[in-house]
């Protein structure tokens, strides 16, 4: 099913909000900060946006709004970089220092019986503070991985690690559920579909599950498009 684009002639400009006026290709033009561009693709990055707000994949919001997978895919990874931006700068604003914290070591389903993929697991802090969450990536354990399979030491590594799985005892913080606990629950629902995430792109995937766990889906659309469309926010 085609995804319907509700189009609306803007009047605004979307960088200073001064009076735009509209030119014979279609485009418009602001009369004051004098950018140009596209109403049409404007609506649809808007779409755009809204459909990662609303967990669509880069492949069903293609088949919706018609679009190239490689178009897609690529405003999603700027969105997801916007994404890491707000969450950074919403922890440094709200933080406190009661923030609890705890280590997580995430291993895809797969690969969770075999001890040599201790290695190529993700490690990141998870910091609570108030009802939110910040998530702080650890460099990788793979810089050890060759090194410990020649000496055959991967089975005591993966057990002294495994201690940071996800069920194991929480011991640096006080409550039992408690928001570091539930946002694990929320990351390993939302990371699961995509079956297997590159260590180049796993932070940003990492920071979009913080930023919608940590956003009502009612508030996600307007963050995004309010960092997208600011000048230099994004790429039109």
């Amino acid at each position: 099913m085609r995804y319907n684009i509700l189009m609306k002639e803007p009047r605004y400009c979307l960088y200073c909000h001064h009076s735009l006026y509209h030119l014979s290709d279609g485009m418009v033009k602001c009369s004051v900060c004098k950018k140009k561009y596209s109403p049409k693709r404007i609506d649809q990055i808007k779409s755009l946006i809204h459909l990662f707000c609303m967990d669509e994949n880069a492949l069903s919001a293609s088949k919706k709004l018609q679009l190239s997978y490689a178009t897609v895919l690529k405003y999603y990874q700027q969105f997801r970089h916007l994404s890491a931006e707000y969450c950074e700068s919403q922890y440094h604003k709200h933080r406190t220092p009661e923030s609890q914290y705890e280590e997580y070591l995430y291993i895809e389903k797969s690969k969770r019986n075999d001890k040599s993929a201790i290695f190529d697991s993700h490690n990141f802090l998870t910091f609570g503070y108030k009802k939110y969450v910040y998530t702080l990536l650890m460099p990788s354990l793979g810089i050890f991985k060759q090194q410990f399979l020649e000496d055959n030491l991967e089975g005591i590594y993966y057990k002294e690690f495994s201690k940071f799985m996800r069920t194991s005892k929480i011991i640096k913080i006080s409550e039992h559920d408690n928001v570091i606990e539930r946002f694990w629950h929320y990351f390993e629902q939302f990371i699961t579909p995509y079956k297997g995430v590159s260590n180049e792109h796993f932070p940003y995937y990492l920071k979009e599950a913080e930023f919608k766990f940590n956003t009502p889906v009612q508030e996600r659309s307007s963050i995004l498009e309010h960092l997208y469309f600011r000048p230099n926010g994004g790429d039109i």
